[in-house]
């Protein structure tokens, strides 16, 4: 038996509980993992809470990413006591999750844990921050250099957004964080930021191309902010989106990209190639300070997950939280 969080659907809709599990009711998979940790993501809160179709079948173990300890394996890539990770593959959505002290997965879906990272650094960087490494990975290969101006980062205080202004300002890059909570002003610029930028001034509807400001960007927002960032994109830049906080719609013209050549690059980091994903841990783990991880990730109890869900979705957290689910396991 192990705790985990299982939410389970009725006649009234779906809910969240702690309860205790038994291993026999694992789905089947070739890999058993002893989860160390695990991590909060909004797509993690979206199931919790019932506010978004995220879960596919019930009931479900949420936790979109874990870290942890292989038990058992038939695998030939894994062997008992190898340190692994895992992020996205429908884990948490269509799969049980990380949210729970034991998981069962297809060895496929892991790499092994990128040294010099500990299971609970790898956490603290999580599928958001290996999904920002991937957005700053797609700004490289589209040509966007630290000389060719600034580099906008939407949600910078949310998961994603903290760990790209990390990475991209270590990167030399010059930042602007974006974010509707301007009290977080202080820890954005502690990440790197050198300027923060109110959301409100991309919440409304804007002209079809605006004055050329962005050499690039990374998009957690969507929407309305993502059309006017696309608008304001310079000559030739990129947009990387990867998330639609402010909404799914892009109320946008094809002006930004057939009168500038701007391109907007989809990440999705959900069923990203093995070896891109590779690729993302090995440059997190030179790329990004481990310095700053402490400042933005904090520590939540598994048995307080279902608040914190709430607290998620109401935008009061900020940075990247951090579920210990078998500490001793780390």
């Amino acid at each position: 038996m192990f705790d985990a969080v299982l939410i389970e659907k009725s006649d009234h809709g779906s809910h969240a509980t702690l309860t205790k599990v038994e291993e026999e009711r694992l789905p089947p998979g070739d890999v058993t993992v002893r989860v160390a940790y695990s991590t909060l993501n909004y797509k993690d809160a979206l199931a919790i809470t019932g506010k978004g179709p995220v879960v596919r079948s019930f009931p479900m173990v949420p936790g979109i990413d874990f870290a942890g300890t292989v038990e058992q394996s038939s695998d030939p890539a894994y062997t008992v006591g190898d340190k692994v990770v895992l992020n996205g593959w429908g884990v948490g959505e269509a799969r049980w999750g990380g949210l729970a002290g034991k998981a069962r997965v297809k060895g496929d879906w892991l790499v092994p844990l990128q040294s010099p990272f500990t299971l609970r650094q790898a956490m603290a960087i999580g599928t958001a921050g290996y999904t920002a490494m991937l957005c700053v990975m797609a700004l490289e290969r589209h040509g966007v250099t630290p000389d060719g101006g600034e580099v906008l980062v939407t949600g910078a205080a949310g998961g994603v957004g903290s760990v790209a202004v990390a990475l991209l300002a270590k990167l030399g890059y010059r930042v602007a964080a974006m974010t509707g909570r301007p009290e977080e002003a202080g820890y954005l610029s502690a990440l790197g930021a050198g300027e923060v930028i109110d959301r409100a001034e991309y919440t409304q509807p804007g002209k079809p191309l605006a004055r050329e400001r962005w050499a690039g960007a990374v998009d957690v927002a969507g929407g309305q902010v993502l059309a006017n960032v696309c608008a304001a994109m310079k000559y030739r830049g990129t947009v990387a989106a990867c998330g639609l906080a402010a909404g799914m719609a892009l109320p946008a013209t094809v002006a930004p990209f057939i009168l500038r050549g701007v391109t907007l690059a989809g990440i999705d980091s959900v069923m990203c190639p093995r070896a891109e994903r590779l690729e993302a841990w090995r440059r997190l783990a030179s790329d990004l300070d481990c310095g700053k991880l402490d400042a933005l990730t904090k520590d939540v109890a598994l048995n307080e997950v279902i608040p914190a869900a709430d607290f998620l979705m109401a935008g009061r957290i900020r940075g990247r939280i951090i579920i210990p689910v078998n500490p001793d396991a780390n």
